[in-house]
């Protein structure tokens, strides 16, 4: 038998063990997989976010836990309009609402005034004028089965729809644009903002704004242009990033707990095995060589089993209504990371195992019942 061939066939001798290693490893690349797509979807969703309305940057407040929970007072919108440079700015507020089966149901409450600088179409309909007046996204509305006159119950008050609307950005188009005065009531945040949108004159300096207003206001704001500058102080997206590396950390320790548990039995089964193959010559890196390949072999085939589960169990998110709050993004770091992983646990916790059938003397193994 060819040495490939006897490396492919080794690991399924005990078919039962050999499954349920598999499995476990799976488990473990499944959740790196998961994480990673929700991670990814949240990072985008959020840059769109930053990008809402055209704008040219955002304000948040400084040293925020989570960019969503940034609170800052209404009347810096005034302060930053008065800026050499800004165009207009506006203020909106966001909220996570229930509304039937979606507990992520996302309202912005907006300026009515200023609700074209949010920059979305109005696909049927008309934008809000009235304080009981709410409108829709698209996906919003496919979700709720809603349409214009339909109304929407948000803590107790019937809101009527009066328009539909599109964007692109996936959290807006799966929640509403109320006013935000009465976004400000139901929150109980009277003159309070998440966040300021400003769009910039044309062909100004645009850091030398940003740097005017960490200047004056950069005790209470913080200016952010991009994904990067909110990950340098948003605590929320470092402890995502943190969480994944963590549970890479903690699928490797299973995984090769479990690895070297199925190998070590596969070696001991298998010592009067090895006797015979040293006696005929073989080396102890073949040896080495044929046990690990054996254990790499358990660890890819989790991998692919593992990414399986992982889009199984986004997708089945999906359905639950996440798909309105979060957009899954697939990458192929995601998948290369959940590979890299499985191979990682596949070399450490097969060279244990691999090294003690080295240690085997050819004379003893033979004698081995």
């Amino acid at each position: 038998m060819k040495f490939l061939q006897l490396i492919l066939k080794n690991p399924f001798r005990n078919k039962i063990r050999s499954v349920l290693a598999i499995i476990g490893i799976a488990i473990g690349i499944a959740t790196i997989v998961a994480l990673g797509i929700i991670t990814e979807g949240l990072k985008e969703s959020t840059q769109e976010t930053l990008r809402a309305g055209g704008a040219d940057f955002t304000i948040v407040e400084s040293n925020v836990s989570d960019m969503f929970l940034s609170t800052i007072d209404e009347d810096y919108t005034d302060k930053v309009d008065n800026i050499s440079g800004v165009k207009e700015s506006v203020g909106v507020l966001t909220s996570i609402q229930p509304i039937g089966d979606n507990p992520y149901f996302v309202v912005i409450g907006i300026d009515p005034s200023k609700i074209g600088l949010s920059q979305i179409k109005i696909k049927s309909g008309r934008s809000i004028k009235e304080e009981d007046e709410i409108i829709i996204g698209k996906v919003a509305a496919e979700k709720l089965n809603k349409t214009i006159g339909d109304k929407i119950n948000i803590k107790g008050e019937d809101y009527r729809i009066v328009g539909i609307f599109e964007s692109g950005n996936i959290q807006e188009d799966g929640g509403s644009f109320i006013s935000l005065k009465k976004l400000q009531k139901i929150e109980d945040k009277e003159g309070k903002v998440t966040m300021i949108y400003v769009k910039a004159e044309k062909n100004v300096n645009i850091e030398k704004i940003k740097e005017e207003i960490e200047e004056k206001y950069g005790e209470n704001l913080t200016t952010i242009a991009s994904l990067e500058d909110l990950q340098s102080v948003d605590q929320g997206l470092k402890t995502v990033d943190a969480a994944s590396w963590a549970i890479s950390l903690l699928a490797v320790i299973i995984g090769s707990i479990g690895v070297v548990n199925t190998m070590i039995m596969s070696v001991f089964e298998r010592t009067r095995e090895i006797g015979v193959l040293k006696a005929v010559g073989w080396k102890n890196r073949k040896i080495l060589t044929m046990i690990l390949g054996e254990s790499l072999i358990l660890t890819l085939i989790a991998a692919v089993v593992g990414s399986l589960m992982g889009v199984a169990a986004i997708q089945i998110l999906m359905h639950i209504n996440m798909g309105g709050f979060i957009k899954p993004v697939y990458t192929p770091e995601i998948f290369l990371k959940a590979f890299t992983v499985a191979i990682f646990v596949g070399i450490f916790g097969g060279f244990y195992p691999a090294y003690r059938a080295t240690r085997l003397e050819a004379t003893e193994a033979l004698r081995y019942e």
